[in-house]
């Protein structure tokens, strides 16, 4: 096993501003690759991968080089690969046809740094299952993806050329990869894979619509409290075209976008790979919605794979994407200067006077916030009359949403003022304990259809159900209309609701275990 830092040489930062088009000329053989191929299951991903493979035989030798993310959530897809790799090599021929050396694998792995672990490619199965055996868990939470892809081409580029060999570089990974890592290395690489004639494969999931974060469910097993470990894996667009924000805090949702994450869809589209878009198989996946959006539906809202700066450019010079840009990164919740104004509490004190303050600070800070609200929807109304100008559906539905969730998002946080001074003056009544070692620890805020503030609301709440009733209808199947029916079927009221939560028992002075990191 051998294991790489990043390479020591200069990495062109620059960034290549040219079409799709005028990329698959520059390769200078066939189409490019699909950029979304959705399978059930790694068994349908591997039947199209052993074509690929049996395709590239017939006129040449092969390189197949298997790249495996670290991640603690891939060992069960990593297990599940090692398992059935037999298929892939042996099932529908490739063995009679690789036979003589034709065909000969590599594998590396990366999280934090890339290790190599097969140093020599071989056509022996079970030093392969053995190499994929030896893939590490990183417990980073870093995953230098396209450095990675960089570098395993790197290490076997030679052997491929003096062995006459076409290379297949198949990525396995449950995240899109470092934002910092893809930023300068992204392009680079791709570039390289061409130059390589270095088809890659992507086995990965679906990217969270317009936000870069699924999130893992994970109850620590000596505190028992609940974290949300946030997953990287999006979002399918080159920048964020959506709120990141649910309107109290950031989106916990894993709603889906019908993509890939935008890199990995790329990377496989420009060096004539596939991407294979695999359902998610945490059980623990906060919000998770496992719809699947039609392809003939999603065709008019496919994002834009070209190259970022391209994209950039494209985005400042028309005012309704610009415009909607603005919004969407001045109300970002990772921005701390924002988070001071867009995050709420949702999670209040048992202790009454602790409670009542908490309530004081949260209600002054909400009108800020509705004026913020306000703000924003004055910037977006100022720039409707661009709506109809805008030639992309998927830009159309972007404002489409934003329009209603803006409305919807400031009605909520008049009814959360609302019902919180309600609730000083009628306390609801919750026991200490539940059994059989539940304790009361805090009040938690969850959204429900009753209002208390219908006079005054009544005509905002109808607005906003219009508004997202017509993103249903003018952009029907698509994720979408199915975050304005998800907006919608959630309600405009709020509630406070009791939590509890086992405490931990004995074993106080044992060191606490770390949160992951995934």
């Amino acid at each position: 096993m051998v294991e790489d830092t990043l390479p020591q040489i200069d990495i062109v930062t620059a960034i290549q501003q040219v079409t799709p088009g005028e990329m698959v000329q520059e390769r200078g053989e066939g189409a490019p690759g699909e950029a979304r191929a959705v399978v059930d299951n790694y068994d349908q991903a591997f039947d199209r991968l052993t074509m690929e493979i049996l395709t590239m035989l017939e006129s040449s030798k092969v390189l197949v080089v298997w790249c495996f993310d670290q991640s603690g959530s891939m060992k069960d897809d990593q297990k599940i690969i090692r398992d059935r790799i037999d298929k892939v090599y042996s099932e529908l021929g490739i063995k009679e046809i690789a036979s003589g050396g034709s065909l000969t694998t590599g594998v590396t792995s990366f999280g934090k740094k890339f290790v190599v672990h097969l140093d020599k490619p071989t056509e022996n199965l079970e030093q392969i299952k053995k190499a994929i055996d030896a893939v590490p868990t990183d417990a980073s939470g870093e995953e230098i993806t396209s450095s990675a892809l960089a570098l395993s081409i790197n290490r076997y580029s030679e052997y491929a050329r003096r062995s006459r060999r076409r290379m297949a570089l198949i990525l396995v990974s449950d995240e899109s990869g470092n934002r910092a890592d893809h930023d300068v290395h992204l392009q680079d690489t791709i570039s390289l894979a061409r130059d390589s004639r270095c088809h890659i494969y992507i086995l990965g999931r679906e990217a969270v619509f317009g936000y870069p974060y699924a999130h893992i469910s994970w109850e620590h097993p000596q505190t028992f409290v609940i974290h949300y470990l946030p997953v990287d894996r999006g979002p399918e667009s080159g920048f964020v075209e959506q709120l990141q924000t649910e309107g109290f805090h950031r989106r916990l949702d894993s709603h889906p976008s019908g993509f890939g994450p935008y890199e990995q869809s790329r990377m496989a589209r420009e060096t004539g790979g596939i991407f294979f878009m695999l359902p998610s198989v945490e059980l623990d996946v906060v919000g998770l919605d496992e719809r699947r959006y039609r392809l003939d539906s999603m065709r008019p809202y496919r994002p834009d794979l070209k190259v970022r700066q391209v994209l950039f450019d494209e985005i400042t010079k028309t005012t309704m994407r610009s415009g909607l840009t603005k919004i969407i990164y001045e109300m970002n919740p990772y921005n701390p200067e924002a988070a001071k104004i867009i995050d709420m509490r949702t999670t209040f004190s048992i202790n009454p006077r602790e409670f009542i303050q908490q309530v004081k600070f949260e209600q002054a800070k909400a009108l800020v916030y509705m004026g913020y609200l306000d703000r924003m929807r004055t910037a977006l109304e100022g720039i409707w009359h661009e709506r109809d100008q805008e030639v992309a559906p998927r830009w159309q539905a972007n404002a489409d949403l934003m329009r209603a969730q803006l409305l919807c998002y400031k009605i909520r946080l008049y009814e959360y003022g609302a019902y919180l001074n309600e609730f000083v003056k009628k306390p609801k009544i919750a026991s200490a304990r539940k059994e059989p070692n539940l304790h009361f620890i805090h009040w938690s805020l969850g959204r429900r259809q009753k209002m208390i503030t219908g006079e005054v609301t009544r005509e905002y709440v109808a607005q906003a159900k219009g508004l997202f009733a017509d993103v249903v209808a003018n952009h029907p199947d698509s994720p979408w209309a199915a975050r304005a029916e998800k907006e919608m079927s959630s309600g405009f009221g709020v509630e406070l609701q009791p939590y509890y939560r086992r405490r931990p028992t004995g074993g106080g002075n044992q060191p606490l275990i770390s949160v992951p990191k995934l």
